[in-house]
């Protein structure tokens, strides 16, 4: 299952969808509308233009064994503890183990910003990112198929 709104990695997962013939749901919002779906043959599930409809459709629709592929620390925790597996765009796979931590460093930035201080963002994708999210992901899949 995909959190798709922002996902840059779409061509990658189709790819790997297609190499171990595994379904693949990508869920975003109205306001990110593209044909991109529809080009590759791909039937999304669309939900309303308000604040986290997409992770909430996510979380209803998630058991365990599924992969969740997300960039939102606080999804990937809901779907661990339904017994499914969260990895980043990044190919980072979340865990119990540090997903705690991740939330703590989210909650710390959400405050700052709050408070009117500044957080830098991500700095920008290549293709080493790529590839290790490939990576990643294949050793995911190889794991629990």
């Amino acid at each position: 299952m995909i959190d798709a709104d922002a996902c840059p990695v779409k061509d990658i997962i189709l790819k790997l969808a297609k190499e171990y013939n595994s379904e693949v749901i990508f869920i975003c919002s109205l306001s990110h509308y593209t044909n991109y779906y529809e080009r590759n043959g791909i039937n999304p599930i669309y939900v309303d233009n308000v604040s986290q409809s997409a992770d909430l459709a996510i979380i209803n629709k998630a058991v365990k064994g599924d992969i969740v592929v997300t960039g939102d620390y606080g999804l990937a925790a809901v779907v661990l503890s339904k017994g499914s597996y969260a990895i980043s765009f990044d190919g980072k796979l979340f865990d119990n183990n540090i997903i705690d931590d991740l939330l703590g460093k989210r909650h710390e930035n959400l405050k700052s910003l709050r408070s009117g201080g500044r957080i830098k963002g991500p700095r920008k994708r290549t293709a080493k990112d790529d590839e290790q999210f490939l990576s990643s992901l294949k050793k995911l899949i190889s794991s629990i198929i």
